[in-house]
């Protein structure tokens, strides 16, 4: 099912796709420590307002639909009213995976790539997301990644079974953009098969289609307890 060198060549040459983003932040941060991370400050402004703005200000995006729980529908629209892309603010669902569906379902019919994104992720710079959507135009799928720097071990019963070669290890960050229509479908496919996915490539990769790595960024870390808070806070005093 992995696109041919031929399509890839033709793809590459039209112009950029319409690439909508499906912003995540449904969870309930549940190692947050009681924190609602993404209404939590960041440099004096809530997360989900810095994570929307850099989409905003990214040329290769088009428009935005924000996912996120019932509760915050309402602060989360009024906090980003003043940007024209987004399209919607809308209830998630039980799961991330859900979540992503419910969102794809609620971008326009212009839609052709779509760029998945958490929303706990407030320091993903346009560079990256450009990157993606352009890996994405050309592959059908693609998403940034780090190279792993710790050894890691697989453990099975507190003892460890093997030690994958650190060499071939990235670890993937978002936004993950694909072509609408193969998500929607390696998403619906999954559920079905009651799949448990760990993030939106597995979907596809399940259906045997290629996903393009690209250089991802250390920074746009993912904010999942009260020290990756810190930390975030940490990098955006550096930058000043």
């Amino acid at each position: 099912m992995a696109i041919s060198q031929f399509t890839r060549q033709v793809r590459k040459a039209l112009p950029l796709q319409y690439c909508a983003a499906v912003i995540v932040a449904a969870g309930s941060a549940s190692r947050m420590g009681g924190i609602d991370k993404v209404m939590a400050q960041l440099d004096g402004e809530p997360m989900i307002v810095r994570t929307v703005r850099t989409f905003q200000n990214c040329d290769a995006i088009r428009e935005i639909v924000i996912v996120t729980r019932e509760d915050l529908v309402v602060p989360i629209g009024e906090l980003c009213r003043g940007f024209d892309k987004v399209q919607a603010v809308m209830i998630g669902g039980s799961s991330r995976q859900e979540s992503v569906e419910m969102g794809l379902a609620a971008l326009s019919s212009k839609a052709k790539l779509a760029a998945i994104h958490d929303g706990a992720r407030p320091l993903i710079s346009w560079q990256v997301i450009d990157r993606v959507v352009r890996a994405a135009h050309t592959y059908g799928a693609a998403a940034p990644a780090v190279p792993v720097k710790d050894t890691i071990k697989v453990v099975a019963g507190g003892i460890v079974s093997s030690t994958p070669d650190r060499s071939t290890l990235q670890a993937v960050q978002t936004p993950q953009v694909f072509d609408v229509d193969l998500l929607r479908g390696a998403l619906q496919k999954a559920r079905q098969e009651n799949a448990q996915l760990t993030d939106d490539c597995s979907a596809v990769e399940r259906m045997g289609m290629s996903v393009k790595i690209v250089e991802g960024d250390e920074k746009n870390l993912k904010v999942t307890t009260p020290m990756d808070l810190k930390i975030a806070q940490m990098l955006l005093e550096e930058e000043k």
